[in-house]
């Protein structure tokens, strides 16, 4: 494993009041290094980005670059080697300088040009521990592939802000997650978790049994939307980390209604044959999304079964 830092000619002038922390794995984060650029100005804020061991030179070389032109308070730091999301997380947080810091995904946009300055607004008035700003997704666009991921957006992920409330962890996601960063030493995010999938509920349910979690309406984008097929194997392969956020909260997950319906299918013989059958009305466009939606979360729940199993 080789580890490599690009700082800013700024970076040691600044003592920040919050860190931006930005994990990413071959995403091109050089648009997000941009626009946070543009709204730091004279405000207490440095941002460090982490190539969870990408190893593509070209794409290297283009957040290098991007690094290198910012004028506010940014590190690059590469890694060799990919050690997973949750890992990725804890390493910028031990590198953070702040006792704040902000997690955002690589394929995230600040939707308001406030976006930075409202978090420091929240972290000085608020008294919470934790604060999660909420999910939108670009205005529609004629990109077929991507329009059941966009539909399960809307449904699941972009909220309102009185939804999440009411729901507490349930809907907290790290790719737009304000945190003390004494909150992340008591309590880093499980290494155990591999691949996609369900580190960040975890880590929330977990959290909120001890510390201050609030909502707040401060948005970011998710340009991101994945690919059918994308979505689909996300589904089939994340059985294992589902079962080990419900080993670690039942008490949370026997109240989503996931759970059951992935239990109840478990109690059935041969479900897995339905499987192809899903998958055929997922990809599908004839089909109404309604049906296409629930096909995709029987999907889902039918690896899950087997995980649960």
């Amino acid at each position: 494993m080789t580890i490599s830092v690009i700082h800013t000619s700024s970076f040691h002038d600044v003592s920040p009041k919050l860190s931006v922390l930005v994990p990413f794995y071959v995403d091109d984060a050089s648009n997000l290094l941009r626009d946070l650029d543009s709204q730091i100005d004279s405000n207490p804020v440095e941002v460090l980005f982490y190539d969870d061991g990408t190893n593509d030179s070209v794409l290297s070389e283009t957040m290098s670059r991007a690094a290198s032109s910012a004028k506010s308070a940014m590190a690059l730091i590469t890694n060799t080697e990919n050690r997973g999301r949750s890992a990725a997380r804890n390493a910028l947080c031990d590198t953070a300088r702040s006792d704040w810091v902000l997690f955002l995904d690589a394929d995230m946009r600040p939707s308001r040009a406030t976006f930075l300055q409202d978090y420091l607004s929240m972290i000085e008035a608020s008294g919470a521990d934790v604060l999660f700003g909420g999910f939108e997704v670009e205005d529609r666009q004629d990109d077929a592939d991507r329009d059941v991921h966009r539909a399960l957006s809307e449904i699941s992920d972009c909220l309102s802000l009185d939804e999440r409330q009411a729901a507490g962890p349930q809907y907290v996601a790290s790719s737009n997650l304000c945190v003390r960063k004494s909150v992340l030493e008591a309590e880093p995010f499980d290494a155990g978790f591999k691949g996609w999938g369900w580190e960040d509920s975890e880590w929330a349910a977990r959290v909120s049994k001890r510390f201050a979690l609030i909502h707040i309406e401060n948005p970011a984008v998710h340009l991101g939307l994945e690919t059918t097929d994308t979505l689909l194997h996300r589904f089939a392969t994340s059985g294992a980390n589902y079962r080990r956020f419900t080993a670690a909260h039942p008490e949370l997950a026997q109240n989503l209604p996931l759970y059951n319906i992935s239990k109840s299918l478990g109690r059935l013989p041969g479900q897995s044959l339905m499987r192809p059958v899903l998958k055929l009305l997922v990809r599908t466009h004839l089909f109404p999304m309604k049906a296409r939606l629930t096909a995709l979360k029987l999907w889902r729940a039918s690896h899950y079964a087997e995980a649960l199993s």
